[in-house]
């Protein structure tokens, strides 16, 4: 295709940034060698783009159908991952977009991905070319390339897909493509560490009961949204020790880091609300490390189901949210007053709350809805 056709193309995708793609999806394609299917494609490509790897924006870069683009990591988990490995040589066997490729080739000198969608492979291809970056390309099945591969790698990295044949979300290590169970031996034979991605969903204990060599588990959320769940595992230790770390990316909260065995042997103490309400962020929820919380930072749990916290002195470095608090009665609340409301272990949601109390969303103040162990409580910021 000649350069000005391109150039054409790219500005009639600038020019339908907003267009109701709907709409531009019954309209002739106004070049002959593109359809309008094409067109629409790239122009959900770049706004997707906009929000989630602002660093593609770059004249010349072609994206891939929405499941690819679904399944990409953003911008900041792919920088999140540089972190944890560095070498000499990686290889990425399910190349996929290759937003975390690119992150991770900044720490090594040798890359290679492997991705069976040819297609695919040709528009990353031509993303790394714009963007200045060199691999090797295979265009080969992750389960083929290992077969016949005789190479060693320093670090291997692989995101499994997490789609069934019905295209349906699973996310078991049995049912992912490939299925982890069955070659993690292989990837324990040709290099040292492997790097793996998984769904926030999956339950961490059934993971440390069917993976061999886990070294650390990262359970990265960004802004409060649990995103991914990474697993580091090390051909050369035992998963008798294995390191747990919760990040929230974009916030200023401090990270939290535990040894997975501290669990067991964790213990809460419980208390009425004091002054301050502590509201784990949604990473170490996800860890399940309730028990924890309240032994580690030396504070008092409402109830056993709740999972907030408190104290009479102010506990800094806290995983999450602090709120000065005092407790309230149900009386006091009046009709068309603005909270940000926050239901926890308490029978009615958020919405049932502002339409029984009349309630108006938004403002800088909060209620909390939760249960101690004497009964339900309203706890009001101050």
């Amino acid at each position: 295709m000649k350069q000005e056709t391109l150039n054409k193309i790219r500005a009639f995708v600038a020019e339908n940034l907003n267009t109701d793609l709907h709409s531009l999806l019954l309209k002739k394609s106004p070049f002959p060698d593109v359809t309008m299917q094409e067109i629409v494609q790239q122009i959900k490509g770049t706004k997707v783009a906009e929000k989630k790897f602002p660093f593609l924006l770059k004249e010349g870069i072609v994206f891939p159908p929405n499941l690819n683009l679904e399944q990409a990591s953003s911008e900041a988990t792919g920088i999140y991952k540089t972190n944890l490995v560095k070498g000499k040589s990686l290889v990425d066997l399910t190349c996929g977009f290759g937003i975390d490729a690119y992150f991770l080739s900044q720490n090594f000198e040798e890359i290679t991905l492997v991705e069976q969608n040819s297609e695919l492979l040709e528009m990353v291809k031509n993303n790394w070319e714009i963007l200045g970056k060199k691999a090797h390309f295979i265009n080969e099945k992750l389960e083929d390339f290992l077969q016949h591969n005789s190479l060693k790698f320093e670090v291997i990295y692989l995101d499994p897909a997490r789609r069934d044949g019905n295209k349906n979300k699973v996310f078991l290590l049995e049912y992912l493509s490939p299925n982890l169970i069955e070659v993690q031996d292989k990837l324990l034979d040709n290099s040292e560490k492997i790097l793996i991605k998984l769904s926030p969903l999956i339950d961490i204990s059934y993971l440390i009961s069917v993976l061999k060599n886990i070294a650390e588990i990262h359970i990265v959320a960004v802004k409060n949204d649990v995103k991914e769940l990474l697993v580091l595992m090390d051909s050369k230790i035992s998963a008798e020790s294995i390191l747990i770390k919760c990040v929230n990316l974009e916030t200023d909260e401090p990270d939290f880091s535990f040894y997975f065995h501290e669990i067991e042997t964790a213990k809460s103490q419980f208390s009425e609300p004091k002054k301050y309400i502590y509201i784990p962020n949604n990473s170490v929820l996800k860890a399940g490390v309730f028990n924890l919380i309240s032994e580690k930072f030396k504070l008092k749990k409402l109830h056993p189901n709740s999972h907030l916290y408190t104290s009479e002195n102010f506990v800094e470095n806290f995983c999450g949210r602090i709120l000065e608090v005092k407790s309230i009665d149900s009386k006091e609340l009046k009709k068309g007053e603005k909270f940000n409301i926050i239901s926890k272990n308490h029978p009615l949601k958020p919405e049932e709350i502002k339409k029984k109390y009349k309630l108006i969303d938004g403002g800088e103040n909060y209620l909390i809805f939760t249960q101690t162990m004497k009964g339900k409580v309203i706890l009001k910021t101050k």
